[in-house]
């Protein structure tokens, strides 16, 4: 029985059997006839039999031929269908963005612009670390976040390209102390218990980056709260704990609760764009040019002077792929 049939000599036989002439055939798959003969030869060996009759006037298939033909067919066009099926044109694109209401949905908006006929589908994972998982494991192909919060080995499977330098707020719950505050000085959270997802394992980047900013300031932070999924749960659970909670700028308003800049200094949350390495797909281009075009046009990668950025970070603000 053979094994392995490689589909060019099925394109080849089929091509010869529609044409039942090998300079016409040839021409068709834009091979030289003498490959096209030896692909033929080839695919008649490994199945033991010949496939075509050959005079100085004329090809016809033999019955051998005959009874082949409906069989390559079917092969080639399955073939086809798979290929079509995972063609980067064809499946969607999933893009976690963290949070509806972000910086990412705007990259996202502007990249379904540049790319009408992509599908980038949205999907929410709350933290990089979680989705990082989930693009590594095929199950999400790409995300947002602080790339360097991520484990070395992890990195090592994905690429990056910086997107913005984020200013970080306060969310106060209502009746705090510090809602009068236009701003807040980081040194008026000192003996605060902020909430910043301790306890969730699919953000531990964003509790890594709340712990390099609160050291040595006073500031603790908050236990572990039950893990909120989706926004209003999310606003459920804060005003249950009345905690302040550590968020990026842009975070989305919530009915009650007040969000204040952190000042003296500036907090940066170093946000990229991040895909599985080696991935190819028009979307990503997409995404890829989106974040490039709004980082250049509203100056999201220039740093304020004197603002804090986690040490280190800067080094992961960069494209590697």
């Amino acid at each position: 029985m053979p094994q392995d049939i490689e589909p060019r000599l099925l394109r080849a036989f089929v091509a010869v059997a529609d044409e039942l002439h090998f300079t016409r055939a040839a021409a068709r798959l834009y091979v030289a006839q003498q490959a096209l003969s030896r692909d033929i030869r080839r695919l008649e060996r490994e199945l033991g039999a010949e496939l075509f009759t050959r005079t100085t006037r004329q090809v016809a298939l033999t019955v051998d031929g005959e009874r082949l033909l409906p069989y390559a067919n079917g092969v080639l066009a399955a073939y086809d269908e798979l290929g079509a099926a995972f063609a980067d044109e064809a499946r969607p694109l999933l893009v976690d963005l963290n949070t509806d209401g972000m910086i990412s949905g705007r990259v996202l908006a502007r990249a379904r612009e540049l790319a009408p006929h992509c599908e980038l589908m949205a999907r929410y994972e709350s933290g990089l670390t979680g989705a990082a998982a989930e693009i590594v494991a095929g199950r999400l192909d790409v995300s947002f976040g602080r790339f360097a919060g991520l484990p070395s080995a992890v990195r090592a499977r994905l690429a990056a390209q910086p997107v913005r330098y984020e200013p970080m707020a306060v969310l106060l719950p209502p009746g705090h102390p510090l809602t009068g505050r236009p701003e807040v000085e980081l040194d008026a959270l000192a003996g605060e218990s902020v909430y910043a997802g301790a306890g969730n394992p699919g953000t531990r980047e964003w509790t890594d980056l709340a712990e390099r900013l609160f050291a040595g300031r006073g500031i603790k932070i908050a236990p572990p709260a039950p893990v909120a999924i989706g926004f209003e749960e999310f606003r459920r659970v804060m005003a249950k704990t009345r905690t302040p909670v550590l968020v990026a700028v842009d975070f989305p308003a919530m009915p009650g609760s007040v969000l204040r800049p952190l000042v003296d200094p500036v907090p940066l949350s170093p946000v990229s764009l991040v895909w599985r390495k080696g991935l190819k797909h028009p979307g990503l281009d997409a995404l890829r040019a989106a974040a490039a075009e709004l980082a250049g046009k509203e100056g999201w990668l220039e740093r304020p002077a004197g603002a804090w950025l986690p040490e280190g970070d800067l080094t992961h603000m960069c494209p590697n792929e």
